[in-house]
C-alpha cells in the first residue's frame, strides 16, 4: 500500500486541515470555558436565592399582619379574603424552611421562625374569629399576642437575612475570583493554541511559500532574457508540484522557441536590407531616368533658329542667343544627375522663355513674382520648366487672344507654394485627372519640347519628398485658362 505523504497533499486540502485543526482546538476551548462559566453563574444566582427567598417571606408575613388589622379595623370582606390568601402564601412559604433539628444556627433560627410562625398563625386565626363572632375581649387579647409574636418573628427574620447575607458575600467572593481564575485561564490558553496554531502553519506552509518566492525569482529572470534558468526539480504531487513541472517545460519551450525566433529574425532583417536596397537602386535608377528624357529634336531646332537669327542679325544678339542656349542645357546636362536650388530653376525658366521668344518673335508673354527669401531651398533639377512648356504647348500656343503666362513662388503653411498659371485654352476634369494619374503624357509635340512632360515631374516629386499630392492642376474649363500649384515641403 502506497504511503500518503503530507506533500502529496492538495494545497486546499492542506489549508482545510491546518485551518480545521486550529478552528477544532479553539472550538473545544470555548466550549470548556463555556460550560465552566455557566457552572459558576448558576453557582452564583444560588448564592443569593436564599436571600431573594427569605424578602419574600418577610413582605408575605407584613401583608398578613396588615390584612388582619384591616380587617379588625374596618371589618370588610374584601380585608378578610386577602387576609386568608396571604395567609396560605405564608404558610406556602415556611414550607421552604427548615423544621429539623441541625446543629447550625442558621438552620435552627429558621426552625425557630418556623415555629412560631405557626404558633403566630394560630392566634391571627384565633383573632379573626373572635372578631367575626363580635368577641371584643378576645380578640383584643388575641391581637396583643398576634403583634408581640410579629415583633419577634420579624426580629428573627432580620436576624436571618443577616446571617445569610454575611455567608452569601463569602461564597460570592470565591466565586468571583473563581471567575477572574477562569478568564485569565481561558485568556491564556487560547494565546497558547493561537500560538501554537500559527506556527503549525508557518510551519505547514513554509515549504510553499519557499517554492512561490523560487517561483517568482526565476520568472523575473526569465522576464529579463535569461531562459537557462529552472526551478528545483521536485517530486511533489500538490499543485506546486504541477505548476514547477509545468514552468520548466515553459521555460525550455521559450528557450528553443526565442533561438528559432532569433534566428528567423535574422534571417528576416537580412532579407529587408537586401529588399531596401534594391528598392533604393530602383529608385535611383528611376530617378536618373526619368531626368535624362530630354528630347534631342529641341536641342536641334533651337539651334537651328539661332543660326538662322545669325544671318538675319548682327552677331551680339546671336551671342546672347547661344548663350542662353548653352546656359540651359548646361543646367540640364549638370543638374540631370542631381538636385538644384529654386533660384537655378527659376533660371532656367528664365532662360527657357528667352529662347522661345528668339523663335516665336516675342509671342510669349512671361512675368514672375518671386519671394526672394525661398530661392535657396533646394529641389528636384528640371521640375518648373516642363510645367511651364506645357503652358505654352498646351494654353497659349494658336489661341485667338494674347498668351500670358505668370509665375508665383510664395510661402505657405505647407512650406512653399509655386504657382504656373496661364490665360490659354484651359482644361476639361477629365484631362486634369488624367495627367495627374498618368494616363496621359501632357507634352505630345516632340519638336519643341525638352521631352520632360507632367508625368515625369509629378512621379519626380514623390520619389524626392516620397509624399504623394505635391502637384495639383486647376482650371475652369475650355479658354478660362489653366493653374499648375507645386508645393513644395521644407523638410525632406
Amino acid at each position: 500500500m502506497k504511503r500518503i505523504r503530507w506533500k502529496d497533499f492538495s494545497l486546499v486540502s492542506k489549508i482545510v486541515i491546518e485551518v480545521g485543526l486550529i478552528a477544532g482546538l479553539l472550538f473545544t476551548m470555548n466550549l470548556l470555558f463555556y460550560v465552566r462559566i455557566n457552572i459558576s453563574m448558576q453557582k452564583m444566582d444560588n448564592v443569593y436565592a436564599s436571600n431573594a427567598q427569605l424578602t419574600d417571606l418577610s413582605q408575605v408575613f407584613e401583608q398578613v399582619q396588615d390584612n388582619m388589622y384591616e380587617y379588625l379595623k374596618v371589618k370588610s370582606s374584601q380585608s378578610l379574603m386577602d387576609y386568608y390568601q396571604n395567609e396560605a402564601r405564608y404558610r406556602n412559604e415556611l414550607e421552604k424552611l427548615n423544621d429539623k433539628n441541625i446543629n447550625d444556627s442558621v438552620k435552627l433560627l429558621e426552625r425557630n421562625i418556623r415555629k412560631m410562625s405557626e404558633t403566630y398563625l394560630d392566634c391571627t386565626a384565633e383573632t379573626v374569629a373572635a372578631k367575626r363572632g363580635r368577641n371584643v375581649e378576645k380578640y383584643k387579647r388575641k391581637y396583643e399576642d398576634s403583634i408581640r409574636l410579629y415583633s419577634y418573628i420579624q426580629t428573627a427574620i432580620d436576624e436571618l437575612n443577616n446571617q445569610l447575607f454575611k455567608e452569601n458575600t463569602s461564597s460570592y467572593s470565591v466565586l468571583r475570583q473563581m471567575m477572574r481564575y477562569l478568564e485569565t485561564s481561558n485568556i491564556i490558553f487560547m494565546l497558547v493554541i493561537v500560538a501554537v496554531g500559527m506556527l503549525l502553519l508557518i510551519m505547514a506552509t513554509r515549504g510553499m511559500f519557499r517554492s512561490l518566492t523560487s517561483m517568482a525569482e526565476t520568472a523575473q529572470l526569465v522576464g529579463q532574457g535569461n531562459f537557462h534558468m529552472k526551478m528545483p526539480d521536485t517530486d511533489s504531487q500538490d499543485e506546486l508540484g504541477e505548476v514547477t513541472r509545468a514552468f520548466n517545460t515553459m521555460v525550455e519551450n521559450l528557450d528553443v522557441y526565442m533561438a528559432k525566433t532569433k534566428e528567423s529574425m535574422e534571417k528576416e532583417q537580412q532579407m529587408m536590407e537586401r529588399e531596401l536596397l534594391m528598392e533604393n537602386h530602383l529608385k535611383e535608377a528611376q530617378l536618373k531616368y526619368l531626368q535624362s528624357q530630354i528630347n534631342p529634336h529641341f536641342l536641334f531646332n533651337s539651334l537651328n533658329a539661332g543660326a538662322q537669327l545669325a544671318m538675319m542679325e548682327d552677331a551680339e544678339k546671336t551671342g546672347i542667343f547661344v548663350e542662353k542656349m548653352a546656359d540651359f542645357f548646361r543646367y540640364n546636362v549638370k543638374k540631370g544627375q542631381e538636385d538644384a536650388t529654386l533660384g537655378e530653376e527659376l533660371e532656367a525658366v528664365d532662360n527657357y522663355i528667352y529662347i522661345l521668344n528668339v523663335r516665336f518673335a516675342g509671342d510669349i508673354h512671361f512675368s514672375s513674382d518671386v519671394d526672394e527669401s525661398v530661392e535657396n531651398v533646394r529641389v528636384p533639377s528640371m521640375i518648373l520648366q516642363p510645367v511651364v512648356e506645357n503652358a505654352v504647348n498646351h494654353g497659349i500656343r494658336d489661341i485667338d487672344w494674347e498668351g500670358q503666362i505668370h509665375l508665383t513662388v510664395t510661402r505657405d503653411p505647407r512650406g512653399i507654394c509655386i504657382s504656373i498659371c496661364d490665360n490659354g485654352k484651359g482644361m476639361s476634369e477629365e484631362e486634369i485627372q488624367n495627367v495627374l494619374s498618368g494616363n496621359k503624357e501632357h507634352s505630345t509635340q516632340e519638336g519643341d519640347s525638352t521631352g520632360i512632360g507632367m508625368n515625369n515631374v509629378i512621379s519626380r516629386l514623390e520619389l524626392y519628398y516620397e509624399q504623394p499630392d505635391l502637384l495639383e492642376i486647376y482650371s475652369e474649363g475650355a479658354g478660362k485658362g489653366t493653374e499648375v500649384v507645386i508645393h513644395i515641403p521644407l523638410i525632406r
